[in-house]
């Protein structure tokens, strides 16, 4: 069975490419532009993954991550912030939230996919302990 990824970016160019990777990965997409989507896509897509965007309307990524990991529901859910956002305070904020990596903009895909499938193994292993 593939893995869903849910990829959350306001920018319609970085959504495209890093879709596209992932599915050349063998991976399932699906998408949100902005934090109220990426929560509700959460809810009715049951995504294995998040990466999600910090900058974004509606609701930033801050929020988005605090949400998700407030709920119980899913609070286990691994998220990946991809920011443009490259300050110390940044990446802290990130990590007292909850995120599992951080990754700044530009971004390596090559390294983002690797970053993925090592969260991906860790889920994995602990629902078998």
């Amino acid at each position: 069975m593939k893995r869903k990824i849910l990829v959350t970016d306001d920018e319609m160019p970085v959504v495209r490419i890093i879709k596209t990777n992932l599915e050349l990965e063998g991976f399932q997409v699906v998408t949100a532009f902005n934090g109220e989507e990426a929560l509700s896509q959460v809810q009715t897509e049951k995504p294995d993954l998040v990466i999600l965007d910090v900058m974004m309307p509606k609701m930033d990524g801050w929020e988005v991550l605090a949400r998700l990991k407030g709920d119980p529901a899913t609070e286990d859910l691994p998220v990946v912030m991809l920011t443009a956002l490259s300050q110390i305070e940044d990446m802290d904020r990130g990590a007292r939230l909850g995120n599992d990596c951080y990754l700044t903009k530009p971004f390596d895909p090559t390294e983002l996919i690797s970053m993925v499938r090592r969260l991906l193994v860790a889920v994995e292993e602990q629902e078998l302990y």
